[in-house]
């Protein structure tokens, strides 16, 4: 199993964090792969075989060859039926806004498909990429399709820029009243900002990031005792942990800790 991550160009690392693949056969895969909200949007494009998305009650679906996943409120339940081939586009949490065709909070939970989101060009985009050769080419042709379509930078809203940084220094730690007074907007307008652009409350990508810095550290070993990681990352109580980690997760921190978390860890946010 290979993973890589990659860096965008200059003109776009104000809305995309990275690029990643990761490639394997089928055995070197986890039978079911459990992903973690991180507060990302992700542009997926399946090279190699398909993946399986389950959807509740023992339901699955197939997912699209390459789609874009809109923010993740709850964990998301996947599987190779092959080998896997993946190219990914991760987005900051504003990132995806000025690319979107649709409103971006109609896309929660759900992988809406290139030729809906573009029309044609996304049925162009989805077949040269699935044709390229390298990675390289991979990262070529999407960049030029993003900054073809980067028309207007001016849509990403400057308090929300800002509010997102604040989120994630705090690391999810500040209260939407606490946000609402540093940005020196009230907290209804400040929501309806993050609902429009994100996709997201300030308090559901607080929590998400929260919750990503819990599980980084979870993954390198930095916590004496499940509480103590509790109070480090400023949850009320152990109650508190338990069930935000439950609803992002699917698992209470104790089932999840092991090879859930390595594999979560590695599709999404704690790079």
């Amino acid at each position: 199993m290979n993973y890589q991550i990659f860096e965008p160009n200059d003109d776009l690392t104000a809305l995309v964090k990275c690029y990643w693949t990761l490639e394997g056969p089928k055995e070197e895969m986890p039978e079911k792969q459990i992903i973690v909200p991180d507060g990302c949007m992700e542009m997926i494009f399946h090279y190699g075989d398909f993946y399986r998305q389950y959807t509740g009650n023992g339901n699955s679906i197939i997912q699209p060859k390459c789609f874009v996943i809109g923010q993740l409120t709850r964990p998301l339940e996947i599987e190779p039926t092959g080998a896997t081939g993946i190219f990914s586009v991760r987005f900051h949490p504003n990132g995806f806004l000025p690319f979107a065709t649709i409103p971006i909070k109609e896309m929660e939970n759900t992988a809406v498909s290139l030729e809906k989101l573009f029309g044609q060009d996304g049925q162009e985009i989805e077949q040269t990429i699935l044709r390229a050769a390298s990675t390289s080419e991979r990262i070529e042709l999407i960049e030029a399709f993003l900054l073809s379509r980067l028309t207007n930078t001016g849509i990403i809203d400057r308090i929300i820029k800002s509010t997102v940084e604040t989120i994630l220094t705090a690391n999810g730690q500040l209260s939407v009243d606490e946000l609402s007074k540093q940005t020196n907007i009230n907290r209804r307008q400040l929501e309806r900002k993050f609902s429009s652009a994100i996709g997201l409350s300030p308090k559901q990508l607080s929590k998400t990031i929260r919750l990503q810095a819990t599980l980084k550290m979870l993954l390198n070993k930095q916590f004496t005792s499940l509480t103590a990681l509790a109070y480090e990352n400023d949850y009320y109580d152990q109650a508190h942990f338990i069930k935000d980690f439950k609803d992002l997760t699917g698992f209470t921190p104790k089932e999840f800790y092991g090879d859930k978390l390595k594999m979560s860890s590695l599709f999404y946010g704690t790079d």
